[in-house]
């Protein structure tokens, strides 16, 4: 927007929030924190009797409306101020997002930004409304971790630095390991479509390109229990978007995935076909590996997230902090479904307080912001255990 034009005033949240979609993601963590907060709830899916088995599955029946997702349902019931949270796949975002602008309801989700939504969110600003994103585990509560450990590396050591190591994983995987090392706890396609992707990262110094991700598998350890992590997507844009000084020399900087041990091998086949290209053969495979590997509900999921950041200068002085979630599903609610549905919903009360204005957000955009989110979370269920070693003077062992 040019600077000489006034800012739109924000479009007051109204208390209605649509959440569309009952996948794997929603939660009862999340959804109920909106029935508890929102003045009224409605939960779309393709079948309003869908919908309310969901509802009754998380134990929220009667505390929000069901609606089934057909052709102008939707539509003829958003208002100016409403939210849409969108729980579903990312394609479906920038669909739902014309139509909160249309509307001038305010719009959520989960996903990473997209080209088409940020110029999407850039006409969303102009009519006052907010677009809620990278709200979720990962993005969203990484993004939480790395804000915070940044803003203490640099009260610590300062904007200049001559090696800094960043790293954050995270995996959804089994409670209970199986052959197969991995059960589906969201989109089977969505998971081998992500691995297909080539991943950008810093290693030794210099921008590197993993072509097949699964390629740059390494071994990691936690405490006493061994992982196996690779890189995921393309993790340079972060180091702008966590506010990474331009004085610290980043060594290592990297986003990415967190398997259980003896991954790599037993998904040999499952490479072969994602490094094939043909999305039809990944598709049916997804549909296969669904059927074979699914969660059930004897099944416990298990969500495990590690962010870490070293800072060395040269004076001598090292900064190491770093930030460990580890998130056993219950019967009552998935690891994976409490850690994507409630940050985004604690965001969605955020929108719907008035403390978000209009235009683009992803969670908590910077330390300052962050910690009332972690706060939040710390408290309600998605706690997580901070580690710190204070600077060490000059000629100390390093």
């Amino acid at each position: 927007m040019p600077a000489d034009r006034i800012s739109p005033a924000p479009v007051p949240a109204s208390g209605t929030v649509h959440w569309i979609g009952t996948g794997l993601s929603t939660g009862r963590s999340g959804l109920g924190l909106l029935c508890a907060q929102a003045d009224r709830v409605v939960l779309w899916d393709r079948t309003a009797e869908r919908a309310a088995d969901r509802l009754a599955a998380l134990d929220l029946t009667g505390r929000a409306g069901v609606r089934a997702l057909t052709d102008g349902a939707l539509e003829a019931e958003v208002g100016a101020g409403d939210v849409i949270v969108s729980m579903l796949p990312a394609a479906e975002h920038p669909r739902l997002l014309r139509l909160a602008i249309d509307r001038r309801a305010h719009f959520a989700c989960t996903s990473y930004v997209s080209e088409e939504i940020a110029e999407l969110a850039e006409r969303a600003a102009e009519v006052g409304v907010v677009v809620l994103t990278e709200a979720g585990l990962d993005p969203g509560i990484d993004h939480l971790m790395a804000h915070l450990l940044v803003s203490r590396a640099r009260e610590a050591i300062g904007d200049t630095a001559e090696s800094v190591d960043f790293t954050s994983y995270c995996g959804g995987i089994p409670a209970v390991p199986n052959e197969f090392r991995y059960r589906f706890s969201w989109a089977p396609y969505g998971v081998l479509a992500a691995l297909g992707s080539a991943a950008r990262h810093i290693a030794g110094g210099v921008e590197s390109t993993a072509q097949r991700p699964w390629e740059a598998t390494a071994a990691y350890r936690l405490g006493a229990e061994d992982f196996e992590v690779y890189p995921n997507r393309d993790s340079v844009p972060f180091v702008s978007q966590y506010a990474i000084p331009e004085g610290w020399r980043l060594r290592t900087f990297v986003r990415g995935t967190l398997r259980n041990a003896g991954w790599r091998d037993a998904w040999e086949p499952v490479f072969r076909v994602v490094g094939s290209g043909d999305q039809a053969e990944v598709r049916r495979l997804a549909k296969e590996l669904a059927e074979r590997h699914p969660t059930t509900e004897a099944d416990r999921d298990r969500v495990v997230l590690s962010v870490a950041l070293d800072v060395r200068a040269s004076d001598g002085k090292r900064w190491q902090g770093s930030y460990l979630m580890d998130l056993t599903g219950e019967r009552s609610e998935s690891a994976m479904a409490r850690a994507v549905s409630l940050p985004v919903a604690y965001g969605v009360t955020r929108l719907l307080a008035g403390a978000l204005p209009p235009g683009l957000h992803r969670a908590g955009q910077s330390g300052e912001e962050a910690a009332p989110w972690m706060a939040f979370l710390d408290s309600n269920g998605l706690g997580s255990a901070f580690a710190e070693t204070v600077p060490t003077p000059r000629g100390a062992d390093a």
